[in-house]
């Protein structure tokens, strides 16, 4: 089977210490064991250690963070779970869909699942830092599932298509700038429209958010990002 070394699983705002245990445990039945929250509400607690039931190990070696960019820094691909659709369309998976993409990813860097909050799910601003959305298919009348029977359903299609992927890839992949790259990359983008008054930072209207969408779809190495920025760079000097 494929390492699954480099999954995160990101939990955002969690509230219920019970659903942290819930997730470490259904993430250690798949073979997954990197697990970061984002400013939990309550952690670390006995009642997390309590509902893992034996995934110890899941639980001592969680990472808090107090932001989602500081969780998904040096990933490479980041995919943000949510049922609710969206005004703006964003590349979407389902969950058997993402499984491949995620592990090929995987292969030359970290790579994220990201989880939101028990009743309001990610924010969109959350969701503009992941490259694309995956849903779990399920009743549409009733689509809202538990966080931890969520991450299991992820965890089991990763796990299944970790057994099945076994072809060799010949061809060297390319090393895709990380996400905290990126970042640095967007706000440096946004900043020089702003001075050639290209983007009206009072009517900013959505962008940002298209060109997020633009270049989350390109997948820049970091060679094509450094290239883009001393592009960046050089309308910076010549607007002096």
């Amino acid at each position: 089977m494929m390492d699954l070394s480099n999954i995160r699983i990101v939990l955002v705002e969690t509230s219920h210490p019970g659903n942290i245990g819930a997730t470490a445990r259904a993430m250690k039945n798949m073979c997954l064991e990197h697990l970061i929250l984002v400013s939990p509400e309550h952690y670390p607690d006995e009642r997390a250690f309590a509902r893992a039931a034996g995934a110890i190990s899941v639980l001592e070696n969680i990472k808090v963070v107090d932001s989602l960019e500081k969780a998904l820094e040096g990933t490479c691909l980041a995919v943000g779970a949510s049922a609710r659709p969206r005004s703006l369309k964003w590349p979407q998976y389902t969950s058997r869909e993402v499984a491949p993409e995620l592990l090929r990813e995987a292969e030359q860097a970290p790579v994220a699942v990201v989880f939101g909050r028990e009743r309001t799910g990610l924010t969109n601003q959350e969701l503009q830092l992941c490259h694309s959305r995956v849903h779990i298919p399920c009743n549409e009348s009733y689509s809202s599932l538990n966080i931890a029977a969520a991450v299991q359903v992820i965890a089991y299609e990763l796990y299944q298509a970790a057994n099945q992927l076994t072809e060799v890839q010949s061809e060297v992949q390319p090393e895709f700038a990380p996400h905290d790259e990126m970042e640095r990359f967007f706000e440096h983008l946004e900043a020089v429209m702003i001075r050639a008054d290209f983007l009206n930072p009072d009517k900013p209207k959505k962008l940002m958010l298209r060109l997020r969408r633009l270049f989350n779809r390109a997948r820049p190495d970091q060679q094509e990002v450094n290239i883009l920025r001393g592009i960046l760079t050089a309308v910076e000097q010549k607007k002096r």
